[in-house]
């Protein structure tokens, strides 16, 4: 058989670019495969929104143009494929039971259930059903308004849209590609928690099956420097314990949901995606207090970084920037 590859496994696969365009940061990252288990960083990036750039303006936009040119030239991405995905905040997401029908207008149904709650106009509205475990079903909406804004800025930075995902398949990719590989995960219910600089985003899922998503209001900014405004003298904003006293309740507020959902299903453990963007310490007092078995899965360290750094806009050490949504969506063909 001399050196043939006859299964494929020693061929090199590369994925589309993750392009996670939060309001707080701008990500980029294209990963890849060398064989059957190793997963590669070919390329990457990120960049902070200015101060004095509001989120969602056309000063924002023309920011998120300029530096997605930038780093796309200078990061020796390959190709222009991107899946992209909205922030977490314009992204409508409701759980209901799945409605019986007699018509067959199974998608009509599900969608007249959920329309009186979008916080826009319905006819604005672009919504997705993913069918779940004991009859229940995750609606998924987004304003077209804001889904176009968004395509014309790629488009203005050149980069062609293979697909527009959403941010909790994006996590479940991270987690069943690096996190979720043995045989007992396949059946294993968990708890994913991704705690970015303004929001915590939770999902339950079985191995690639989304069970509930949320995304929360309180992020890492809000966990580990409230304290430190304190201390500038700004008395009117909550602290560091005060926002850890607001995220568990909410935290709990969603198993609770959950449980009401999915009678019949066990978390069996709680993943934090955040890697080393969020203390070690916050993490395991969070758990604590949910009384959950508990793992930190850095997504940076689950991959092979090639030896030719040059144009490779990410550090392992020492990293505070998370990634876990950006390797989701560049594993989006997979």
């Amino acid at each position: 058989m001399g050196g043939i590859d006859m299964f494929g496994f020693l061929r090199n696969h590369t994925c589309p670019i993750g392009v996670d365009m939060g309001y707080d940061a701008l990500k980029l990252v294209q990963l890849g495969s060398r064989g059957k288990d190793t997963n590669l960083l070919i390329a990457g990036g990120s960049e902070n929104r200015p101060a004095d750039v509001k989120p969602g303006s056309a000063d924002w936009q023309r920011w998120a143009i300029k530096t997605m040119r930038e780093m796309t030239a200078n990061g020796k991405f390959r190709g222009r494929n991107i899946v992209a995905q909205m922030p977490a905040s314009e992204v409508f997401i409701d759980h209901i039971k799945m409605p019986k029908i007699s018509d067959g207008k199974l998608e009509d149904a599900i969608f007249s259930k959920v329309k009186k709650k979008l916080p826009f106009e319905s006819n604005e509205a672009i919504m997705k059903y993913i069918p779940a475990e004991e009859n229940n079903v995750v609606v998924i909406a987004n304003q077209r308004e804001k889904i176009d804004r968004h395509l014309a800025v790629y488009e203005k930075a050149n980069l062609q849209v293979k697909s527009m995902g959403v941010w909790p398949i994006a996590l479940i990719n991270s987690y069943v590609r690096f996190f979720g590989r043995r045989k007992t995960d396949v059946e294993a219910a968990v708890c994913l928690l991704d705690i970015e600089t303004s929001c915590t985003n939770i999902v339950m899922c079985r191995h690639r099956n989304l069970l509930f998503a949320r995304s929360i209001p309180i992020g890492a900014k809000q966990l580990d420097d409230g304290s430190a405004e304190h201390d500038k003298g700004c008395s009117e904003l909550p602290g560091a314990d005060e926002m850890m006293t607001r995220l568990v309740p909410e935290l709990i507020a969603c198993r609770q949901h959950f449980g009401s959902m999915y009678r019949k299903t066990r978390i069996e453990r709680l993943i934090f995606l955040s890697g080393r963007a969020v203390d070690k310490d916050r993490c395991t007092a969070i758990a604590e207090r949910l009384g959950m078995l508990a793992q930190v899965g850095d997504c940076l360290a689950a991959v092979e970084i090639p030896a030719n750094r040059d144009g490779l806009r990410i550090e392992r050490r020492g990293c505070q920037r998370n990634w876990a949504a950006a390797f989701g969506l560049s594993l989006w063909d997979k």
